[in-house]
């Protein structure tokens, strides 16, 4: 299975940039695609939402409220993601998890998720 780290996370006034890192280490044979979620101050796990995903083959989708501001990108190489976050606005306050999802050996599916990295936007 797949482990992930994220880290980059803070305070940061709005109108302000942040950078998010999530390392993840297992076997990335297994992985079809990695996101970004956030959960929200308040809301429950079941509430967490996407904000953004990659495929492996480097597509990507965004959440509309973050489209034009975030930026998800991959290393391949370093099995890294990113996510770039632009134009930050007191809404997007909240815990920033890593996931990924794919099929080991190609049968079983599986879900990872990070333990998070807080980021919080001041006005």
């Amino acid at each position: 299975q797949v482990q992930l780290a994220e880290s980059g996370g803070g305070l940061v006034q709005a109108g302000g940039s942040l950078r998010l890192s999530c390392l993840a280490t297992g076997d990335m044979s297994s992985v079809d695609g990695m996101s970004w979620y956030r959960q929200a101050p308040g809301k429950q796990r079941e509430q967490r939402e996407l904000v953004a995903n990659i495929s492996t083959a480097g597509n990507t989708n965004y959440d509309g409220s973050v489209k034009d501001r975030f930026t998800i990108s991959r290393d391949s190489a370093k099995n890294e993601v990113y996510l770039q976050m632009n134009n930050l606005r007191p809404e997007d306050t909240a815990v920033y998890y890593c996931h990924a999802h794919g099929l080991i050996a190609g049968v079983s599916p599986f879900v990872s998720w990070g333990r998070g990295t807080q980021v919080a936007v001041s006005s």
